[in-house]
């Protein structure tokens, strides 16, 4: 049976983590909007299926009026396996998703008592995956078999995920020819269509928040979807840029904006690292559609991410399944019409702390079919 003690990490040095959730950059970023960040490295011991060694976690802590807190890990712990040395990911080795889970357990119950906060949950966004998109009946048996062990593990899948479990990852080690050729042939004609048409392309830093977030007003009343205060997105861009002067720490956040006639049409908002670049946000008008402004973006941004250095490219994002009549179908359509290949992630976990911890789970229920199909629906209906 493994070991595991739980040592706090004293400095923000750079950590070899492959997701920017895990970074110092992002705990820093989150902590200027109501989150605590505790790190700690988890000295792991004796596994049967991991290898020895300290693995970094960075803890995120919310509270709510000192009547109690949650905490929220992102993507991690990225255990190593002994035979091959690999990050371990696949739920469908059931004996070391077993251990992973206990693993993830045990760790939540050192963090909680070395925080020594009112915690009501520790939820656990783990980076396990379940077996690719072209089978979807294991994936479907997969997610039941997950539930079971959590269930009998006393682990909860949560209700809510709070990073995409569902999303694309484009490789950038090919040259840009064979990333074009590996594109639906609809996507390499929309890209070249979008650059004869005269759409043009250019790089921005926080200078260009106020015409982003515009786009993204436009693109909230239409779509329905949250969005947060123009603060937060120039704070990502101004948190990042400090850590890049005072340390030359990575990640580099820009914004790119479609244009036609110097009229804004569509924008995104990219992270990029020396592991990966990430889609993070997009935002799009309603006016020139037929020129394909979104194919362009998204090109002109992986080309970059691949000169920076970045291995990969996440869309960030996609509907669970190729379903024609989910309210997403759109956008399964064009992220996976780059290339990449579907990730199916486990979700959120929860292991609770209190008898309180249901009563949270019911609002937070509530909370997300009103945003996810109540609120949709109004707009819908105002159209």
């Amino acid at each position: 049976m493994f070991n595991i003690t739980l040592k706090p990490i004293e400095t923000s040095s750079h950590e070899n983590n492959r997701t920017f959730l895990q970074s110092p950059f992002w705990a820093e970023f989150k902590s200027h909007h109501g989150w605590k960040n505790y790190r700690f490295y988890i000295e792991l011991k004796d596994s049967d299926y991991f290898q020895d060694g300290v693995y970094p976690v960075s803890v995120l802590v919310r509270s709510f009026k000192k009547l109690f807190s949650l905490a929220y890990v992102p993507l991690a712990p990225e255990l190593l396996l002994k035979d091959s040395g690999i990050q371990f990911e696949q739920l469908i080795e059931e004996d070391k998703t077993k251990e992973y889970i206990e693993i993830v357990k045990k760790s939540a119950q050192l963090i909680k008592k070395s925080i020594q906060e009112k915690i009501l949950f520790l939820r656990f966004d783990t980076p396990l995956a379940y077996t690719n998109d072209e089978n979807l009946a294991a994936k479907e048996s997969d997610k039941i078999e997950f539930a079971k062990l959590c269930k009998k593990l006393h682990l909860k899948k949560a209700g809510s995920d709070i990073q995409p479990p569902d999303t694309v990852l484009l490789n950038l080690e090919p040259d840009t020819e064979t990333l074009l050729a590996n594109m639906k042939p609809k996507w390499r004609y929309n890209i070249r269509l979008a650059e004869k048409k005269g759409v043009k392309i250019e790089c921005h830093s926080a200078d260009g928040i106020e015409a982003f977030y515009k786009l993204y007003e436009e693109t909230s009343k239409r779509d329905g979807i949250a969005l947060h205060a123009k603060s937060y997105y120039q704070d990502l861009f101004e948190t990042a840029e400090k850590m890049r002067e005072q340390n030359g720490s990575n990640p580099k956040i820009s914004m790119y904006m479609a244009s036609f006639e110097d009229e804004p049409l569509a924008a995104i908002i990219t992270l990029f690292s020396p592991k990966e670049a990430v889609y993070l946000y997009g935002a799009s008008s309603n006016s020139h559609r037929n020129l394909m402004p979104a194919y362009l973006l998204q090109w002109t941004a992986i080309q970059d991410a691949k000169n920076y250095g970045c291995k990969t490219y996440d869309f960030y994002g996609i509907p669970p399944t190729d379903d024609e009549h989910h309210p997403m179908y759109g956008l399964y359509r064009f992220k996976t019409g780059f290339g990449g290949a579907i990730v199916h992630r486990a979700g959120s976990v929860d292991i609770s702390f209190s008898p309180l911890y249901v009563l949270y789970a019911f609002a937070e229920k509530l909370r997300l079919i009103w945003f996810k199909k109540v609120k949709k629906l109004f707009v819908k209906k105002g159209k």
